[in-house]
């Protein structure tokens, strides 16, 4: 998949460059292009925000150079504004976003982005959570990390996140690894009995409990198996573990 990353501050995809990511990176699984705004500026001072119409604080990013900058991209794909006005993401989002070649994302700063510019180059907004951030870039990263651990060959084991959090509408599970006892803390016993029936189960009845737990709203939507049903309703009339 090929990214365009849209920033005043390319240096911030540096944060790319480790891990999983930074390896996919190394095996040209994934691409990520840099393109500054400021680049496309017609001023002498590569200004790309000024006061907004109307009054009020702080500066705006001016939709010239913004599209200027698109207008270079010659594969843009889906273009994407990372703003605290978006869609909240999920992993249908991402899902969705999977099926896209080329991703191109904008990352807002100020106060926001002219909304002229919005409305005629951007196809989505979208958003980490309801609270805001001193620009889109963090956003941006969050976004390219999570499509691209999806992306095939990107993860050691490509079956892996699907038993991730969201994944199936459920939250994971507690996990456990050496040693078997911590500051006086068992791992559960299930877990060393070697009764891989027992321990499946032990998973989903955990991965239930802590989405009732955490997120129940999510039960609302999530589509269970035909065993996930009956143990979650076994757990439902019990309320333990």
């Amino acid at each position: 998949m090929r990214f365009n990353f849209v920033t005043i501050f390319p240096e911030i995809i540096k944060f790319l460059e480790f891990g999983v990511i930074g390896k996919a990176l190394e095996k040209d699984l994934i691409s990520i292009n840099e393109y500054n705004p400021r680049d496309f500026s017609k001023n002498s001072n590569k200004n790309i925000d000024d006061s907004p119409y109307g009054g009020g604080e702080g500066m705006v990013m001016m939709a010239e150079p913004l599209a200027s900058t698109l207008k270079s991209i010659k594969n843009k794909g889906k273009v994407i504004l990372m703003s605290p006005q978006g869609e909240n993401i999920t992993n249908f989002h991402i899902n969705s976003l999977l099926e896209e070649s080329t991703v191109t994302i904008i990352c807002g700063r100020y106060e926001g982005v002219d909304e002229r510019f919005i409305e005629n180059y951007v196809d989505v907004e979208m958003s980490v959570g309801d609270f805001v951030l001193s620009g889109g870039e963090i956003p941006a990263l969050a976004l390219i990390d999570a499509l691209s651990r999806k992306i095939p060959g990107v993860l050691g084991n490509q079956k892996s996140f699907e038993n991730d959090s969201y994944e199936n509408n459920l939250l994971k599970g507690p996990v456990y690894t050496r040693p078997q006892n911590f500051e006086g803390m068992e791992v559960p016993e299930i877990l060393l009995s070697g009764d891989h029936e027992k321990i499946n189960d032990w998973k989903i009845l955990s991965s239930l409990q802590r989405t009732i737990d955490r997120r129940p709203d999510l039960l609302d939507s999530v589509k269970l198996t035909k065993k996930q049903k009956k143990l979650l309703d076994n757990l439902l009339s019990k309320r333990i573990l």
